[in-house]
């Protein structure tokens, strides 16, 4: 491991012009060492995944060259200053515990080491008391992007637009480097957050051209995806437009790749128009039969099975898809979309009719009997003598009037068809327990509750399509 770390230290240093002689490398200074890991970080910010590997090597080797410095080392200016940048790039706090120690300490601003040193170790409101007066600008530009990160990080929660411009700070104090890389990713989501549209814009773009190939770009573009779905790119049509031509300037595969993140996450936002456009979008940068072309079916399909004229297309196109091409995570997308459509349409069993329960009837409430008339006297409201005399039917289960029948829970109004079964939603409870009560509630199938249980995709998208529809 040493001699690997001293290979890549040698190898960065000649990369920053100044290569040294044989054995010469172990004599570098404190700000020569950190000058080197900031060359190999910037490397990480242009895709170099041996820089990313090889930064965990040189970070040791100069935690131990730091330690063995002896005190007078510290008092030179700019390596005082190279512990913080240390300290701020992926360091060791134990290595500044260390320099402090020192009865002449480094010679910098204590407020530096101490605020950066709160900051690493998550004291942040003794990070931001220490380091609130310092002003970025006023330090080398190698600390002052530093510490303008830090202080966005710190003010972000209270003071997202503070934030922001602090963050400007960092880009403008360290362009071409990875604090810079890092300082748009943060921006570009404070803005999003903030509903900045013309910002996200700007600063999506900038970064999409200049560090789409950074090694951090994957997570980057996940949480791009999200925050698009969040904002009015994909809830107006009007604004696909600008959304195909913030991305237009990519190359096809990393286009390709956005378009289907950002067409999932609308699916599950319920983002109708919005999946179904950038679904395609994906679908025309894919070959067919590839795995990126099975995944823009997929969304567009899922999205299309709610939507009034989508329904019978999407369902044949879902039963087509190769699922041998997708994911865990899609395949259950998948079986969600196609237990919905072959449930979305279906009319919950309609109660049996009431002749055919077998319930015991409640008796018939007793008769009050009248006062005999007088002769000759006619009872208000009697038949005339013609049918007076003659004795009624006797009411029975079959002719009974629905007055006089048994009590039973009325049945709930026939779902609209449209909506899909709501699994998991209890029946109406009767007034009392019956022999009926379990066979006239009809249980939910498997399908429909693993749905359920899964995600509410299916209750965001049924929602994304009435939004759509209004």
């Amino acid at each position: 491991m040493r001699a690997l770390a001293a290979a890549v230290l040698a190898g960065f240093i000649a990369l920053a012009g100044a290569a040294p002689a044989a054995g010469e490398e172990m004599e570098a200074q404190p700000y020569e060492l950190v000058r080197t890991l900031q060359r190999m970080q910037d490397q990480i910010a242009a895709g170099s995944t041996a820089a990313h590997t090889g930064q965990r090597a040189l970070l040791k080797l100069i935690e131990e060259r730091f330690m063995a410095a002896p005190a007078t080392v510290w008092q030179e200016p700019r390596n005082a200053r190279a512990a913080v940048v240390y300290l701020l790039s992926g360091g060791q706090p134990s290595v500044i515990r260390h320099l402090l120690g020192f009865e002449q300490r480094p010679n910098v601003d204590e407020r530096l080491l101490l605020g950066a040193l709160a900051y690493v170790e998550g004291r942040e409101d003794e990070a931001r008391n220490l380091l609130q007066p310092v002003a970025p600008r006023g330090l080398a530009p190698g600390l002052g992007g530093q510490i303008a990160l830090v202080k966005a990080a710190l003010m972000v929660r209270d003071k997202p637009s503070e934030a922001m411009e602090m963050l400007a700070v960092a880009r403008l104090l360290m362009p071409g480097t990875l604090v810079e890389e890092a300082a748009l990713r943060r921006e570009i989501f404070v803005a999003s957050q903030l509903g900045d549209l013309d910002r996200f814009e700007m600063l999506a773009e900038r970064y999409m051209r200049r560090y789409r190939h950074s090694v951090y770009a994957g997570n980057f573009q996940q949480r791009f995806a999200a925050a698009l779905t969040r904002l009015d790119f994909t809830k107006d049509r009007d604004r696909f437009g600008r959304l195909d031509g913030m991305l237009s300037g990519l190359d096809p595969a990393t286009r390709r790749d956005l378009y289907l993140l950002v067409s999932r996450a609308s699916v599950y936002e319920g983002r109708i128009e919005a999946a179904i456009h950038t679904a395609r979008q994906a679908l025309a940068l894919s070959r067919p039969g590839e795995e990126t072309a099975e995944r823009a079916r997929l969304y567009q399909a899922a999205a299309k099975i709610v939507t009034e004229n989508g329904y019978d297309e999407a369902r044949a196109e879902l039963r087509r898809i190769d699922r041998t091409r997708l994911s865990a995570a899609d395949l259950e997308l998948l079986d969600i979309a196609q237990g919905l459509a072959r449930h979305i349409r279906q009319w919950p069993a309609a109660l049996p009719e009431t002749g055919e329960i077998d319930e015991p009837i409640a008796p018939e409430p007793k008769q009050k009997e009248e006062p005999k008339p007088k002769a000759g006297q006619v009872r208000p409201g009697a038949k005339p003598a013609a049918t007076a005399g003659a004795e009624a039917p006797r009411p029975t289960p079959a002719n009974r009037p629905p007055s006089a029948r048994a009590p039973q829970r009325a049945a709930s109004p026939p779902a609209d068809p449209q909506q899909p079964l709501q699994a998991g939603t209890p029946a109406a409870s009767p007034a009392r327990p019956t022999p009926v009560a379990t066979s006239v509630v009809q249980q939910p199938t498997p399908t429909i509750t693993r749905a359920q249980e899964l995600i509410g995709a299916v209750d965001a998208l049924l929602e994304g399509a009435k939004g759509d529809k209004e």
